[in-house]
């Protein structure tokens, strides 16, 4: 079935434009998303990424722009789309009293499943929650919880899932699991929005969009970003990192200088130039140390990225994409 809806276009938009205070946080932004993709969006907090995805759904009503989300118009049919739409928020936001299964059972009520304990069954198979449902969510683990979480987003069966920063606090196994449950519900046709700062997560979803105080400033697949970037790495080996660090930092061509364990990582957009760069800083100081080419982060993208944002994008003491002042 999921590849009978491939290529199916879930969200297609336009000109979002949204304002609080008088000050634009998301500006004329579009973009389009097939089914079954995982779509991560990145950027600086306060870039307007939560925003767009709310516009996108139905939580949160644009200022101007247009277009549909699940085939149904985000201006017109807002509650319709908020039906079809699971959201899983940073903040754990069930029930610490009830037990993972009274916290699902509470669920399909609000939704009025058909068949609620049938459902809420499935639910726990599948989440791996089985040997777990008479625990008290008070007691669980940061990964337990997220996984109550996404279990309670996705028992509705929605046909979008919103993901809001997903796995903070969580550790690597938790969150290695996480995204393998994911990468299943997408393979079976459900499409996802993911808003997270980690690089690794970034790297799990199928497209990546980065919003730099409200516009979209990247987008593609992570090889794609990073190419876009037109960025050249040198690694280099041995010697005193340090000493290294700070002969090469201020040079012309030289973007980036961050040391990675033992090697120094030095970042810049044009290779001959920034090989030169090296190679003159490190016969200035007598450094044996030894350079050599390397592949581009996404990391490196993304610094790169908000250093080269138009400063007057960014909205100084005016209020945050959630309407705070900052």
């Amino acid at each position: 079935m999921a590849d009978a809806m491939a290529g199916e276009t879930v969200i297609a938009i336009s000109g979002l434009t949204k304002s609080f205070g008088g000050k634009k946080v998301v500006d004329d932004v579009a973009l389009d998303v097939k089914r079954g993709e995982i779509v991560g969006f990145l950027g600086p907090n306060g870039s307007g990424k939560t925003t767009t995805i709310r516009m996108i759904c139905g939580l949160l009503k644009p200022d101007s722009g247009s277009g549909t989300c699940l085939g149904m118009d985000i201006l017109k049919d807002a509650d319709r789309i908020k039906r079809e739409v699971g959201y899983m928020t940073q903040r754990f936001s069930f029930y610490e009293d009830l037990t993972i299964r009274e916290n699902l059972d509470f669920v399909a009520r609000i939704y009025a499943i058909d068949h609620r304990k049938e459902r809420v069954r499935e639910t726990l198979e599948r989440l791996g929650l089985t040997s777990r449902r008479n625990q008290l969510a008070g007691s669980l683990s940061g990964g337990w919880k997220q996984r109550l979480a996404l279990a309670a987003s996705v028992m509705h069966q929605p046909k979008l899932l919103l993901l809001d920063e997903p796995t903070a606090g969580v550790d690597p196994l938790a969150r290695r699991e996480f995204w393998d449950e994911i990468h299943r519900l997408a393979a079976d046709g459900l499409t996802v929005l993911v808003s997270t700062h980690y690089m690794d997560e970034a790297e799990r979803c199928h497209r990546i969009i980065y919003i730099a105080y409200g516009h979209i400033v990247a987008r593609g697949t992570v090889a794609e970003v990073i190419a876009q970037s037109g960025l050249s790495t040198m690694i280099i080996s041995g010697g005193d990192i340090i000493a290294i660090a700070n002969a090469v930092r201020d040079r012309p061509g030289v973007e980036q200088v961050a040391p990675f364990g033992n090697d120094l990582h030095v970042v810049g957009p044009d290779p001959m130039v920034l090989q030169q760069a090296v190679d003159t800083a490190l016969a200035e100081i007598g450094s044996a140390a030894v350079a050599r080419p390397g592949e581009t982060s996404l990391e490196d993208v993304f610094i790169r990225l908000m250093q080269t944002a138009r400063i007057e994008d960014r909205p100084p003491n005016g209020p945050d994409e959630n309407g705070r002042p900052a």
